[in-house]
C-alpha cells in the first residue's frame, strides 16, 4: 500500500508530501500504480525546483520513500506553486481513488494564526 501524506498551508498552497510504502499491485518493475505516483512526484519535484522564488527540499533515500517540502520566497512563486501542488495533488488523488486497495491519500490544511 502506497500512504500519501499532505500538508497544506493555510493559504491552501503545498507546504509537504510525504509518499511511503509499495503499492503492490503488480511485479516489481511492472506495477502500474507505483508508476503513476513516481512520475507524479518525481515531476512535481522537477518542476518546482527549476522555479525561481520556490525552495525545495526534496529526498528519495530508499525505493518506497519520497518526501518534498516546499517555501514560497516571493509572490511571483504562489501562483505557480498552487498551480504544481494542484496538479500533483489531482493526480494523486485520481491514482488513489482508481485504486483504493493500492494507494490511499490523506490532505491536511494548516489553521492561520
Amino acid at each position: 500500500m502506497i500512504t500519501v501524506t499532505a500538508v497544506l498551508d493555510a493559504s491552501g498552497l503545498l507546504k509537504s508530501c510525504d509518499v511511503r510504502g509499495h503499492a503492490g499491485a503488480g511485479k516489481r518493475g511492472n506495477d502500474i500504480v507505483c508508476a503513476a505516483v513516481s512520475v507524479l512526484a518525481r515531476t512535481a519535484q522537477i518542476v518546482l525546483s527549476n522555479r525561481n522564488g520556490i525552495i525545495i527540499r526534496s529526498e528519495a533515500l530508499r525505493r518506497g520513500v519520497f518526501t518534498l517540502e516546499t517555501e514560497v520566497q516571493n509572490n511571483s512563486g504562489k501562483d505557480y506553486l498552487a498551480a504544481i501542488g494542484t496538479f500533483l495533488l489531482e493526480g494523486l488523488r485520481s491514482v488513489a481513488e482508481e485504486y483504493p486497495e493500492n494507494c490511499v491519500i490523506t490532505i491536511t490544511k494548516e489553521r492561520r494564526n
